[in-house]
């Protein structure tokens, strides 16, 4: 690990190694340049994503080439509706000596592809989020830490809703981004059918350590925010509540319900890691309105007259920015 003579220094540091990130994952995978930020900007604060997107997206390989580049280990859970919570965490098992023994489940990894997280019962899902917000797992009674760094990139399909058991809002709000992944474009679909019918397979190098990662999350944690960013940053998540003080007319008219403190929490450390990743020293208003989208898209919750006039989620966000 280089030892860095100032923060300023090190934060410089960090803008070389994203670049470097950026272009190993590029080797495999083809645009979405905006989730690949996202995904990394969550890493870097030390959140979870929720990566929702139709099959076929490559979802699952982005989260595998991100956890190759990072040095990480990584375990892919694939959410049935027959999973168990033991599945997951692990369970005690007796031993030749007859003692019992804990056997540790795929949670206890860096990176956990959570992948189709709303196939798979309420229990177990719980289970996971208990993971995602102590960093911790609990069986037979005794509480196993998990290593650190640790994260969940879950993935969702928004459609086909038979025999899904969506995440209630409280389970929601655990994450720290919701990420929407779209078709690529014409050009770049035309790249990944080249790259991917052919027998040439690109190889990727890894550009961050865990005890890396670490040192750039304990390092965002300290760029200093000015009062107004704060400011703004708090006051956007209480307009976004209805019948609230900060809150606008279309707000009461359309939304059931809004976001609640983590968002403003959400919004400040993300916004301090994407001015850091820009080589900035302090966030300002501009980073807190690129990371708005993702943090309160899944936090509030539209009424049925909004539904009912086609007012969507997005566009309710992007009038109140």
């Amino acid at each position: 690990m280089t030892q860095f003579n100032s923060d300023a220094e090190a934060i410089d540091s960090l803008v070389v190694k994203f670049a470097d990130l950026k272009r190993e994952i590029s080797k495999v995978i083809v645009g979405q340049e905006e989730v690949v930020d996202k995904v990394l900007i969550a890493i870097l604060s030390n959140g979870h994503s929720l990566l929702v997107g139709v099959p076929g997206l490559a979802k699952t390989l982005l989260v595998n080439t991100i956890s190759e580049v990072l040095g990480l280990n990584f375990n892919r859970i694939q959410f049935t509706p027959d999973l168990m919570p033991s599945d997951i965490v692990g369970s005690e098992i007796l031993d030749e000596s007859r003692n019992f023994k804990f056997v540790k489940g795929p949670l206890f990894a860096n990176i956990i592809l959570a992948d189709e997280i709303n196939r798979t019962p309420p229990k177990t899902q719980s289970a996971l989020l208990e993971a995602m917000q102590e960093r911790a797992v609990t069986a037979a009674g005794t509480n196993y830490k998990l290593d650190k760094p640790f994260f969940v990139l879950a993935t969702q399909n928004p459609i086909e809703q038979e025999g899904t058991y969506p995440l209630p809002e409280a389970q929601l709000d655990r994450f720290m981004f919701n990420i929407w992944v779209d078709y690529p474009s014409f050009e770049e679909e035309m790249a990944i059918v080249k790259a991917t019918t052919s027998s040439s397979s690109a190889s990727i190098s890894k550009v961050l350590s865990g005890e890396e990662i670490i040192f750039y999350q304990n390092l965002i944690k300290k760029i200093p925010v000015a009062d107004n960013v704060m400011e703004y940053a708090v006051k956007l998540v209480s307009k976004t509540r209805p019948n609230s003080s900060h809150s606008t007319e279309m707000v009461n008219k359309y939304l059931s319900w809004g976001a609640g403190p983590r968002a403003s929490q959400y919004l400040i450390i993300g916004a301090k890691t994407h001015a850091a990743i820009k080589g900035k020293y302090s966030p300002d208003i501009e980073d807190v309105q690129a990371v708005a989208e993702s943090i309160l898209r899944h936090r509030i919750v539209r009424n049925y007259i909004a539904e009912a006039e086609g007012y969507t989620i997005e566009r309710i966000i992007k009038e109140l920015l």
